[in-house]
């Protein structure tokens, strides 16, 4: 009856309680625990209460069971009776696929049980709110391979969970226009002004400089401080007359044209979308190009990404890539493979996109 009443009252309360033996079962969680970890067990087998994502048969027999960070959490009270703190990232199973939760746990030794409160959700809720967040800016990334009958693909890898890099490719009418932008910071503010980019550019101007210049009036309207800027670059591809048009906002990184066996590096001084200066006029580019041409955009992400003895990848490195390629989608799969390789970790947003042009 006693056992019935406290579980019940325990079930009640917004704080996450767990309670295991000294072999690591689970012998009660909470409705609030369960919440937390998407369960529906209240108790048993600690590997099926907390939804763990490691391959093992049974909790604590796997090779990464010595590393669980839940597990390790309560080793010292279950071994040596003290009380204990801890604050966790672990993966788990969620309602849609694996999810992080970042808690702070309380352990306290009960007699032959162990207690584990969850101190605060806080950090838990924005964990998920910030993989919800991932999962919009996913869905604001190009959707298809063709626009106005020009292939492309492209390369999106950012840093964080919420990357400050955003490419965009659409139709206006006939033609092709390829967007690439990245804004300053990252992170959530990186993600929250990359947001404003999409949501600011005008997918009915055929002027890349018009475009940017619409967009840099909106962005002064912001009241930003200086340290808040947005390099883009813009190009739109007149398949009908085999000409591209192109303008750039502070962007450093050149388009590249690959035409044979030779790349055209494509660059133009310009100041980024900011409130630097008043009353910048962008300016059109129009060159033309032969059908079998590639055309790449990127952001200086790509270029300036370190190896581990300090060294960049680098602009020549991006053109061997594209000398060895002949289609947009094997230029992209071999630049992110070659990305990985020279430098293992990224400390930069990554993002680039490549036409075939017809």
């Amino acid at each position: 009856m006693f056992a019935r009443t406290y579980k019940n009252l325990l079930n009640q309360i917004p704080t996450g309680v767990i309670v295991l033996d000294k072999k690591y079962g689970v012998r009660f969680a909470n409705a609030a625990f369960r919440r937390q970890f998407f369960s529906d067990k209240t108790a048993g087998s600690l590997k099926d209460v907390i939804r763990c994502t490691v391959d093992a048969d049974r909790c604590g027999v796997g090779e990464d069971c010595a590393l669980c960070p839940f597990r390790l959490a309560f080793q010292e009270t279950i071994e040596g009776g003290r009380e204990d703190f801890r604050k966790i990232v672990m993966p788990v199973y969620g309602e849609e696929g694996i999810v992080k939760l970042a808690l702070r746990l309380k352990i306290k030794p009960m007699g032959k049980y162990v207690l584990g409160l969850l101190d605060d959700a806080y950090e838990t809720e924005i964990v998920q709110e910030l993989q919800n967040a991932q999962s919009i800016q996913q869905r604001l990334l190009p959707a298809g391979r063709e626009a106005g009958g020009i292939t492309f693909s492209y390369l999106y890898l950012p840093c964080r969970e919420i990357g400050g890099d955003l490419p965009d490719v659409y139709e206006i009418g006939r033609d092709t226009v390829g967007v690439i932008a990245d804004v300053s910071g990252k992170g959530i503010s990186a993600g929250m002004l990359s947001a404003f980019v999409k949501a600011g550019w005008d997918k009915t101007e055929p002027s890349p400089a018009e475009a940017i210049s619409k967009l840099n009036a909106k962005f002064k309207e912001l009241n930003m401080d200086e340290r808040s800027y947005v390099t883009a670059e813009a190009v739109n591809i007149d398949s009908d007359n085999k000409t591209f048009t192109y303008s750039t906002a502070g962007h450093i990184v050149p388009i590249l044209l690959k035409s044979g066996l030779k790349i055209n590096e494509i660059t133009y001084k310009s100041p980024p979308i900011s409130n630097w200066m008043e009353g910048f006029d962008y300016q059109d580019h129009t060159m033309p190009y032969r059908p079998g041409d590639m055309l790449v955009l990127m952001t200086d992400g790509i270029v300036e990404s370190k190896n581990k003895n300090g060294e960049q990848f680098g602009i020549e490195r991006v053109e061997s890539v594209l000398l060895r390629t002949r289609s947009a989608r094997a230029f992209i799969e071999r630049l992110q493979a070659e990305l990985k390789e020279f430098c293992e970790t990224f400390n930069d947003d990554l993002t680039a996109i490549a036409f075939d042009l017809e």
